[in-house]
């Protein structure tokens, strides 16, 4: 109890003014938290979430087929505990270690599998991108995006340090390019160039050319912040691993991009975090994910003017799944610091 006083007198009333000021701070909060809960207990008009919760969630997917969701929610559930249990658990580094590429193997597995269970195909009726809608679709294309981008961003880092000009010229014109882009860009030119690039009877799903734009867009951040993780290694752990014997591609795979990494998590995290949100620009192109849901939502007759309740909920949404997703972030770093 006395920490507390002590932080309280140091921090929020050291002197006259510093009181003053943590005094209107909390009649302001306490003013503003109090007319949040009026409204939200007697004038907030909450039904126009609990009458279109499907819709936010799956959006127009067929009822009938809300199975395959759940096996989906199932495989993820599944996953998720096992990985969490491995990296955040208090077993040691060493058993994580060893368990952490057959986890990263059947996640990927996964995503086939994922995939087919949403979309139908081989056994399963189909279920057209059309009407893969609300949270299913933001979190399908935040998933996809995310897993696609990685590998592409730490290419684009280690080609834009090698020492092949054309390759390391490539890699700069690219990011520099794409970086100078905004995203509603990329994703414009993704559904109406990118076909012209394909032959004529091949037609592009408009999910795959937006994921398309969503990677590309995405990789060329996610390579420069793979970069400043390689520029914080040695140089000589680099010359260390290659006296020892060890090839270039064997020190960049066992020295460098472990600590380059690392020393890049929070970077890295903020990058997919960036873009779970960015998927909010779909609705712009033609893609009803949570935000298209929802002005479709409030063009409901009953539901017209609802915009506060309707954007609160996705708003938090969005926030726990950030969230999620940063805690993640900090448990990973507290794990290899160890």
């Amino acid at each position: 109890m006395t920490k507390q006083l002590t932080w309280l007198h140091k921090n929020l009333f050291s002197n006259w003014y510093n009181s003053l000021l943590t005094v209107i701070s909390l009649v302001l909060l306490l003013w503003v938290a109090y007319g949040a809960i009026i409204w939200a207990t007697t004038q907030a008009q909450w039904a126009v979430v609990q009458a279109n919760l499907h819709l936010f969630l799956v959006g127009r997917y067929p009822q009938s087929q809300y199975w395959r969701i759940w096996f989906v929610l199932a495989i993820i559930a599944i996953l998720g505990t096992i990985t969490a249990t491995t990296f955040f658990g208090k077993q040691k580094l060493a058993i994580a270690k060893f368990i952490a590429p057959w986890l990263s193997l059947a996640w990927l597995l996964s995503f086939p599998v994922i995939l087919w269970l949403i979309g139908g195909g081989f056994g399963l009726s189909s279920v057209p991108s059309t009407l893969w809608n609300g949270l299913l679709l933001t979190l399908l294309m935040a998933a996809v995006s995310i897993v696609l981008s990685f590998p592409i961003g730490v290419l684009l880092a280690l080609g834009r340090t090698s020492n092949l000009p054309v390759v390391r010229w490539f890699s700069i014109l690219y990011i520099e390019i794409v970086r100078g882009v905004p995203l509603i860009g990329i994703l414009f030119l993704a559904q109406v160039m990118l076909p012209l690039f394909l032959f004529a009877d091949v037609r592009l799903d408009r999910v795959v050319r937006a994921i398309a734009g969503l990677v590309l867009f995405s990789a060329a951040y996610m390579a420069e912040n793979v970069r400043g993780g390689l520029q914080a290694v040695s140089r000589g752990q680099v010359e260390a691993a290659k006296a020892l014997g060890l090839n270039t591609p064997l020190v960049v795979i066992f020295i460098v991009l472990p600590q380059a990494l690392r020393a890049v998590i929070p970077a890295i995290v903020g990058q997919f975090i960036g873009l779970f949100k960015d998927t909010s620009l779909l609705s712009l192109v033609g893609l009803v994910e949570l935000t298209g849901i929802a002005r479709s939502i409030l063009a409901q007759p009953q539901f017209i003017g609802r915009y506060a309740e309707v954007y609160l909920f996705i708003g938090l949404i969005y926030w726990i799944f950030c969230y999620s997703m940063s805690l993640a972030s900090q448990r990973l770093e507290k794990q290899l610091s160890q």
